[in-house]
Parts: structure tokens; sequence; C-alpha cells
């Protein structure tokens, strides 16, 4: 028999559905839009890069280098600005955050050598350090666990659309300021163009985000019931020999493990997120503009399928092989593209699965910890893990700076990141299946 919630004629099922309806569209919009800027103003060095490297007399290892030297900012400071935000809550600390990286990023125009490249770099790494975590933290107070794949692909589809409004944005950027203007240089410009909305976003969030339920206006009481009866069953429901404490998450190989397979899926984003720009240039394309609107092809296509993976898997309660399949095809991707050098069409397209395949394993990771994480634990165990698997960050840029150099070409670092994505795929499927069910 099916039961109605007094007042409204619907079923609870029903009632259920329109309460996390009405939460993803309150919540999902701004802190997508968020996101994307964060995207964004991480990865726009990428395009800074075809003039800067000149305009600086900066080499491609310096450039990675300073590429990565952000992540080791990222990766120190991740564990204790979640242990912050726990403490005094999501909301402020992370408009915090959001605007102190807005002014370390844009402050990025004033770079004139490659020592004070990675001082910024390291700094705006250290600012940004707890806003995706935090973020995934969030999500946990608001979805449960079998409605995060869609919530967290939601989100996250800001990293694809950030290479498909990206390229061509910061491709014009470059194009239009090629000559210089008010003394500043093209890259100058992305930076301070890029920069700012994002101080302008971070401030906007003391207006739009709350940091739970009860706090809220547009959810009627019998949602926030129905809301917190849900979230409650949801953790009742959890496997047993969750991690209660960061002492328990530092303890438990698991987590570790989880952290391993982050840092495989991360090492295929970064290269794609940092080189892609470089890639399509070597293939024979030098106008800025056109190597932005070609880099916006393989976002495109991400952005496609990491929606209809991220439904699949919610509907389907499967998370192990809804995420091995998107690292095969990184895996393929990435080979293919370094097969293909030389062959323009082939390439794009190979690069194009690649990143559908890397992109897509980001939101479809997440879901993953619940398995390993109770409510007390998920603030430092999120970060621990996501601060493990951006040592990618850090590591594969000056890795392919370093082998371009040494080769010149970016093909062996390419054959280096396939065996990655497969590594990362052992670790998937070695995960219990009851454990992520």
């Amino acid at each position: 028999m099916r039961h109605t919630v007094p007042g409204t004629g619907m079923t609870q099922e029903d009632a259920a559905a329109a309460t996390f309806r009405k939460i993803t569209v309150m919540l999902i919009p701004y802190i997508f839009v968020c996101y994307l800027f964060n995207y964004l103003d991480r990865v726009n060095v990428g395009f800074a890069k075809l003039q800067m490297l000149d305009s600086l007399h900066m080499s491609e290892t310096a450039y990675g280098f300073g590429a990565g030297v952000f992540f080791l900012g990222y990766i120190a400071f991740g564990l204790p600005s979640n242990l912050i935000l726990a403490k005094i809550g999501p909301r402020r600390w992370l408009a915090t955050i959001m605007t102190l990286w807005g002014l370390l990023s844009t402050a990025l125009l004033f770079v004139h050598s490659a020592p004070v490249f990675y001082v910024l770099r390291f700094l705006t790494g250290l600012a940004e350090a707890g806003f995706f975590p935090g973020m995934v933290v969030y999500l946990t107070r608001w979805f449960p666990s079998y409605r995060q794949g869609r919530a967290m692909t939601l989100f996250m589809a800001a990293i694809p659309l950030s290479g498909v409004l990206g390229g061509p944005l910061s491709g014009t950027i470059m194009g239009k300021f090629s000559g210089g203007a008010w003394g500043l240089e093209a890259w100058q410009w992305l930076f301070l163009l890029e920069g700012l909305p994002t101080v302008l976003l971070g401030l906007g969030m003391l207006v739009f985000l709350r940091d739970d339920a009860s706090e809220v206006t547009w959810l009627t009481a019998q949602e926030k019931s129905t809301m917190q009866d849900i979230l409650q069953a949801d953790r009742d429901a959890q496997p047993k020999q969750l991690a209660d404490s960061f002492a328990d998450v530092v303890r438990n190989p698991a987590i570790w493990s989880l952290g391993a397979l982050y840092f495989c899926i991360q090492s295929s984003v970064y290269a794609i997120n940092f080189w892609l720009p470089s890639i399509i240039k070597g293939s024979g394309f030098q106008n800025p503009e056109t190597i932005g609107w070609l880099s916006a092809i393989p976002y495109v296509v991400a952005c496609v399928f990491m929606v209809l993976a991220g439904r699949s898997a919610d509907r389907q309660r499967e998370r192990r092989w809804h995420l091995a399949v998107p690292l095969l095809m990184a895996a393929v991707g990435l080979g293919g593209a370094a097969l293909c050098h030389g062959m323009p069409v082939l390439a794009l397209m190979a690069l194009s699965i690649a990143t559908a395949g890397a992109l897509s394993g980001l939101p479809l990771f997440w879901p993953l910890v619940n398995g390993y994480l109770s409510p007390m634990a998920v603030a430092g165990g999120v970060a621990l893990i996501n601060s493990l698997g951006q040592i990618a960050g850090f590591i594969i840029p000056y890795l392919v700076g370093w082998i371009k150099d040494a080769t010149g070409g970016t093909q062996m670092a390419l054959y280096c990141l396939v065996v990655l994505a497969l590594v990362g795929v052992g670790l998937v499927l070695r995960i219990p299946a009851e454990r992520v069910r």
C-alpha cells in the first residue's frame, strides 16, 4: 500500500522526488557557476602559456612546474581547510575561499618572472584548496547517497562546460588583445577578465547559500521533514564499520586506495586541462581563436556523456563499472591521441573520447566514499582523498613538460597516462561491490 503525505495528495515517493528537485533547482545552478569559474581560473594558464612563455622567456619545463606548484599549496591546505569548514560552516568559509582565490588568480597578470609565477600559483592553490572538498561535504548535507551521482554530475558538469566556454572565451581574449591594450599583453587581460568575476561570485555566496535546510525559507516544514527522514534512513543503511573519526580514516587502507584511484583519474584530467591547447597546436593549428574553438569539441562530448553516465549510475545503483568504463575510455583516447600525432581529425576524435572518460570519472568517483566514511568523518576523509588525488595536479603537468622538452613531443607522456588510467581500472574493480551498491 502506498502512503500519501498529508496536505499534499502525493505519495511519499513523489513528495521526496519533488523535494529533491526543488533542492536541485535552488542550489545547483549557483554552485555550478562558481565551479565553472573555479576551473576557468585553474586552467586558463594553458591558454596564457601560448604567449606568456615567449613574453617572460620561460621554458616548457618552467611552465609545467608553475602549473603544477599550484597543487603543492592545494595539497598542503586541503585538510586544514575542510576541518575549518566543519567548525564555522560551509557558507562563510566557501565565500572566503572563493573571494581570496579570485583576487590571487587576477594578480597573475602582474607576473614578470618565473619565481613570481611560482609564488602566485602556490598561494592560489593554498586559497582554493578547500573549495571542491568543501562542496562535496556540502552536497552530502542535502542529498542521500543514491541521489549524489546526479547531484555531483550536474555540479561537476561545470568542468567540461568550462572547456566548452573557456576555450573559445580564452582564445577570443588572446586573439582580440594580441597586440596589447592599455599597457597589458593578451595573457594579462586573460587573467584579469576571468579572475574578477570569481571575486563577485565569492561575495554572492553569503547571499545565496545557507549551511543546511534548517536555515532556508524555500522549503516547507513538510519538505524539510521529508528530506531529513530520507537522509537519516540513508545513513542508517550504509555499510557497517565505517570510519567514524579522522584517526580511523588515516588507519584505513581502503581510504588510501581510494586516494590512489583518484590520483589515476586526476592524472588524465589535468593532462587534458593543461595541455589540450598545446596538443591541438602541435597537430598543425596556430591561430589562438581556432585552437580555442577546437578545444571546445572534446568538452562538449564530455558534458553530454557525463550527464548520461551519472543518471545511469544512480538509476541502476551501480558504481564500479560506471567508473571503470570511463577510465578505459580515457586510456583508449589518450593512446589514440599519441598514435594519431600529425593527423588532426583523428587526434581530436581520440582526445574527445579521452576527455569524456576522464572527466566523467570525477563525479562517478565521489559516491564511492559513502561506503567508507560516516558523517562524523566525511570532512576529513574527503579532504584526505582529494589531497592525495591532487598530487597528480603537481606531478603530471611537470612530467608532461619535462618529457616534451626532452623528446620534442607529448606522445611518450600520453603513453604514461594510459598506464595510470589502466591502473585506475584495476583499483576500481578491487572495491567490493557491496560497499558501493
